[in-house]
């Protein structure tokens, strides 16, 4: 590739930030090698237990559900056609590659040259949340694409002041919130940015506009959520307590900062942030710190997840490459420090979030990366229910603890010999129902204990523990996953389920 001048992107004298073209050759090759990387290990495994979920919600397609609006189950359900796995990889690979992508314009909408562009890509192809998250097909990928497109969006908005550039940039708003709630906060620290270094551009209609379109475009699903009692709201704050609050959310903040970016590439990220709030014309972009700032913030005060901040790494690996282009390219060579540093964080982050080593390694590393585990081990869970099942001819239904198993034994159970009905109440299945009839005598597999289910059932036996080959572990192992033998039902089904269904 022939290397852009040095100061193909620098600021003018009056602050304007002349474009170059867009690197397509050199970001499709990334992109590629990307594709190629997780293309060879997209089923090595097996479906990861929210793949299920999105698939079960895909073919109930509503405007809402209690833990998530409808675009991933949609697209879940497209990518689902046929029934294989394949599909739903194949879209977490294409939504990768276009937040890849998408991050590059970004380098260029902020004066980026090629060299920029390209380092851009190549971190957040190297990242490690990004790569994590692209591992299946799920809201979190799709909420990066969507974070990314809104900032490159509304940069691009701000620098040609057209309405066209803010109807895109409302769009890619409501397409976001239809993914995933998080997008309000970032909307709101957008505003919060501009309002403290730039409240010129809220005097115009451009933005107002935007909102106006965003809020057209996500009102289905808030009116779903109006009319089922503000669901998502209890889901959020069970999902903090989960966490353990802000104290948990605080404890993992050094995650946000060091682990989430791949730690060879964490000087791209504070280079980034340097760069933000330096003086010069690149004050133009010292909006987006705070933007930053506001959305760690009220995450870590929700008790939100740490990784929903992740999003927010975009444009600061953009400016911090940026940054290396024009200071650390200034010489005739280009050096070969950064891309290497690129390509290690890729490669480490790979091999812990990816399922490229056998079982054994997965399992070992679960504490730092537990979603490869996640994959691993449905179809055991499937044979040792059946086996149960068998032994027991009685058994009317089985009852599991949450949407991972119900989509295993949905998936895997008829080619293990179960062919009962499979029930659980956890989240939106609650929503769903239960199933008419009684439950007689029905076999309890999950996370649960006999003081639980004994609120159900006057006879609780406990029969066997679910296990893995070789002392391996995933969630199920780790929380003791156990099969009852449950009979004396204390109601029907109908009458069970408020006891029976919650969220979690």
């Amino acid at each position: 590739m022939e290397a852009a001048p040095v100061d193909a992107a620098r600021h003018d004298d009056s602050g304007a930030v002349p474009r170059v073209g867009f690197e397509w050759r050199g970001v499709g090759g990334i992109v590629a090698v990307v594709a190629v990387a997780h293309g060879a290990i997209a089923t090595r495994y097996g479906w990861h237990r929210d793949e299920f979920y999105y698939v079960a919600a895909g073919r109930r397609l509503a405007w809402g559900y209690v833990d998530q609006p409808p675009l991933t189950p949609l697209l879940a359900r497209a990518a689902n056609a046929a029934g294989r796995l394949v599909g739903l990889r194949v879209a977490a690979i294409v939504v990768q590659a276009a937040t890849i992508v998408v991050a590059a314009l970004v380098a260029r909408e902020m004066g980026g040259g090629r060299r920029a562009q390209l380092l851009t890509a190549g971190c957040i192809a190297g990242c490690a949340v990004f790569i994590g998250a692209s591992l299946f097909l799920g809201t979190t990928p799709v909420d990066q694409l969507c974070w990314t497109l809104i900032i490159w969006a509304a940069l691009r908005a701000m620098r040609t002041a057209t309405t066209r550039a803010w109807v895109l940039a409302g769009i890619a708003a409501g397409v976001g919130l239809d993914n995933k709630h998080t997008v309000a906060v970032l909307l709101v620290a957008l505003l919060a940015g501009l309002l403290v270094t730039n409240p010129t551009v809220l005097r115009t209609r451009g933005p107002w506009l935007a909102a106006g379109i965003a809020a057209v475009v996500w009102a289905p699903n808030l009116w779903w959520d109006a009319t089922h009692h503000w669901e998502t709201l209890h889901m959020a704050s069970a999902l903090a307590d989960k966490q353990g609050g802000i104290g948990g959310s605080i404890t993992q903040l050094p995650l946000l900062m060091l682990l989430f970016p791949g730690p060879p590439i964490v000087f791209m990220l504070l280079r980034g942030l340097r760069w933000g709030r330096r003086d010069g014309p690149d004050r133009t972009y010292r909006w987006l710190l705070i933007t930053g700032a506001v959305v760690v913030t009220v995450f870590t005060l929700a008790g939100g997840k740490p990784y929903y901040s992740a999003p927010m790494f975009v444009p600061f690996f953009a400016l911090g490459s940026i940054a290396t282009e024009r200071h650390a390219f200034g010489r005739p060579r280009w050096p070969a420090t950064v891309p290497t540093l690129i390509a290690t964080s890729a490669i480490v982050g790979s091999v812990l979030a990816l399922p490229y080593l056998p079982a054994s390694f997965a399992s070992a590393v679960r504490p730092i990366s537990k979603e490869p585990m996640e994959t691993y081990g449905w179809p055991n869970l499937a044979t040792q229910v059946a086996a149960v099942a068998a032994a027991n001819p009685g058994v009317v239904a089985v009852y599991v603890s949450n949407y991972g198993e119900a989509g295993a034994l949905h998936t895997h159970g008829r080619s293990a010999g179960l062919t009962l009905p499979v029930v659980t109440g956890h989240n939106a299945y609650r929503d769903w129902g239960p199933p008419p009839g009684t439950p007689t005598d029905v076999l309890a597999v999950g996370e649960f204990d006999q003081t639980f289910l004994s609120r159900a059932w006057t006879d609780v036996e406990q029969i066997a523990v679910i296990s893995l080959p070789d002392h391996l572990h995933n969630e199920e192992t780790a929380n003791h996953t156990t099969i009852f033998h449950c009979q004396g039902p204390k109601g029907t089904w109908q009458q069970l389920w408020p006891t029976l269904s919650y969220l979690a």
